[in-house]
């Protein structure tokens, strides 16, 4: 007989899960002249159940057999998750109430939630069938969502690139789990890490292999990366961002969760190295690639699988101090590229501009919007004192918590690509300030929804950083779950 007392273990998902409801019964059955006021119904159904969700204690325990578990570090992740979704679902209401885009606007706010569900699915699994559902049910949307433009080729193109991409990708990660259920016979999460204790077989590094690729992939690593910029730049800037950082952030603590808690105890014999050359890869090629771009979708997109890069140096410090420094990273790189990417999808509702060129003497015609990105490169570039500079450092200590020389030897490469990507970060800046062309951007005037979310992204960046108690808070959640590293100190 089923105990639907579990379900009391869920109150993010079920709450979001409300949100959902509400607003498709809004969509559905409100009359077509209070059509146009339901993004901004969902924006304030979204905000009160982000403030909800910070109220309510973490729950701690697992349900439905282990399958599922709930502590403080998964309720801070998902509370920073829908922080971040608050801001995307707030800029794109504008661009939902357009022309071509209203009749479809109920779709958008439907479909996103759906992929957050997904996500907190994917954070909260302990058993891999869990963690496939969550994981499928977070990617499969976000096709739809990238076709959303349908009179745009570029938007078709993304969506038939991420949907074969993530189909792909999907399964070499069931591969990977099927080799690991054929060693193990199991997939929950804990019986697996007691199955590949003292076992180093050729059948753990395959199955590890497939595992980290096919999470790869969602993560725009090297060198799954390939779609990131075609996708990043067809697809609607909405949602662009989305998949940037939402996206992004999820796949990241899950990343984590599967490495560390199941595969921890084959680390430095298995996957330390792998995952090495990973970063190095992600962080190097990123910054490369992201000097040649002049279209600023494409540059923010080589720019996300640097910062991936970055976040994974998280992983690789298998303590307490990498994984709340990963967190940290997270609600830092939230604010940052959402703010840039705000100062993207306004110029380019009212414009159609998206090129580094079309920014020359931006400053002259806009400075606010000129502001608002200078402080975002700021921040993304490392540039102290904003909070770009703090989740770096934080991160790059983490890292070096571990204490052994291939770690140092990390540490300095990634610090070396900091220095390479303050070079393109900075090309953005003096184009909008240094350049003495006219300004092919006129003054543009943006919806008050766009500004708002601008003001809270500019004062994450400023101020996060500068609140230390933050980080202190972040590491002092992640302190439940500091079990999952004993296995491998």
């Amino acid at each position: 007989m089923m105990d639907y007392s579990q379900f009391l273990l869920m109150p993010q998902e079920i709450g979001l899960l409300l949100v959902f409801l509400l607003v498709f019964i809004y969509d559905t059955f409100m009359p077509e002249r209070s059509q146009r006021y339901m993004p901004v119904f969902s924006v304030i159904l979204m905000a009160l159940y982000t403030i909800y969700c910070f109220c309510i204690p973490a729950g701690v325990g697992e349900a439905f057999g282990g399958m599922f578990e709930s502590n403080s570090a998964t309720w801070v992740m998902k509370n920073i998750l829908n922080v971040g979704v608050v801001l995307v679902l707030l800029q794109a209401v504008k661009w939902t109430n357009s022309d071509f885009v209203s009749v479809r606007r109920g779709e958008f706010y439907e479909l996103t939630l759906l992929t957050l569900l997904g996500m907190f699915l994917m954070i909260s699994a302990r058993h891999f069938l869990l963690f496939v559902i969550g994981l499928e049910t977070a990617s499969l949307p976000i096709a739809a969502l990238a076709a959303f433009e349908k009179r745009h080729y570029e938007s078709h193109e993304a969506a038939a690139k991420y949907m074969f991409t993530a189909i792909f990708s999907s399964a070499i990660f069931l591969l990977g789990i099927s080799f690991v259920y054929g060693m193990s016979g199991t997939l929950y999460f804990n019986d697996i890490a007691t199955a590949v204790i003292g076992n180093h077989s050729p059948l753990l590094i395959a199955a590890l292999a497939f595992v980290i690729a096919g999470v790869g992939f969602k993560l725009s690593l090297v060198p799954f990366h390939q779609w990131t910029a075609d996708v990043y730049q067809g697809a609607p800037t909405a949602v662009t961002s989305y998949l940037s950082v939402i996206s992004k952030g999820a796949a990241a603590f899950s990343f984590l969760v599967i490495l560390v808690q199941v595969f921890g105890a084959a680390y430095s014999q298995v996957w330390e190295w792998m995952l090495y050359a990973v970063i190095v890869l992600t962080i190097t090629i990123g910054n490369l690639f992201a000097m040649r771009q002049r279209n600023l979708k494409r540059f923010l997109a080589f720019s996300s699988i640097s910062q991936a890069g970055y976040i994974m140096l998280g992983i690789i410090a298998v303590n307490v101090m990498g994984m709340s420094s990963m967190i940290y990273y997270v609600l830092v790189y939230i604010f940052s590229n959402l703010a840039a990417f705000g100062v993207i999808a306004a110029i380019e509702r009212q414009t159609g501009r998206v090129t580094m060129d079309d920014y020359n003497g931006l400053f002259k015609t806009n400075p606010w919007l000129a502001f608002t990105m200078m402080l975002a490169m700021f921040s993304l570039g490392g540039i102290p004192p904003f909070a770009g500079f703090f989740s770096k450092f934080f991160i790059f200590v983490g890292a070096c918590h571990q204490g052994s020389v291939a770690i140092y030897v990390l540490v300095l490469i990634a610090l070396v690509n900091t220095i390479i990507s303050l070079y393109y970060y900075l090309l953005v800046v003096k184009a909008m300030f240094l350049r003495q062309d006219d300004c092919v951007i006129p003054t543009i005037k943006s919806h008050w929804t766009e500004r708002l979310g601008l003001i809270i992204c500019v004062l994450g960046v400023i101020f996060i950083g500068l609140i230390s108690c933050i980080y202190a808070y972040i590491n002092g959640s992640v302190d439940a779950i500091n079990a999952m590293f004993a296995a491998i100190q």
